[in-house]
């Protein structure tokens, strides 16, 4: 079987007490970062901006934001899929609204996530990369 590939943009949103973001898809057990599907035409930064205005409310100057890299893992949410993710770390100070699609939106640091059903990207490759980054 041919797995297809989704081009999304993804925040490793963090706010001053050092935590992050994770958000809960409306109908969908896996909380994973927010951000959302690169449109055709659309850069990844632009694409990230556009989520997370229509999901959370908040407004990002793209240039605010740190190019993380780039990850793949098995789609959380379509089967089939693999996500093809580019990360961008962005500080936040404004609060977040859940709106469109997101359900549930939740604060977490390194400790508290055991609980959780995470989406594969999210549990492999980007909470990884926030505790060596918190850790530095």
């Amino acid at each position: 079987m041919t797995v297809k590939t989704l081009r999304i943009a993804a925040a490793l949103l963090t706010r001053a007490d050092g935590k992050t973001l994770l958000v809960r898809k409306r109908g969908t057990e896996a909380f994973m970062q927010p951000g959302g599907k690169i449109d055709a035409g659309e850069s990844a930064l632009d694409a990230l901006a556009r989520e997370l205005n229509e999901e959370l409310g908040l407004v990002i100057v793209p240039d605010h934001a740190r190019f993380l890299g780039e990850f793949s893992a098995v789609a959380a949410n379509e089967p089939g899929f693999e996500v093809n993710c580019q990360l961008y770390g962005v500080q936040v100070e404004d609060p977040v609204n859940p709106a469109a699609e997101i359900e549930e939106a939740i604060w977490v640091d390194g400790g508290n996530i055991d609980q959780l059903h995470l989406a594969p990207l999210t549990r492999d490759s980007i909470l990884p990369l926030y505790r060596r980054l918190q850790d530095a």
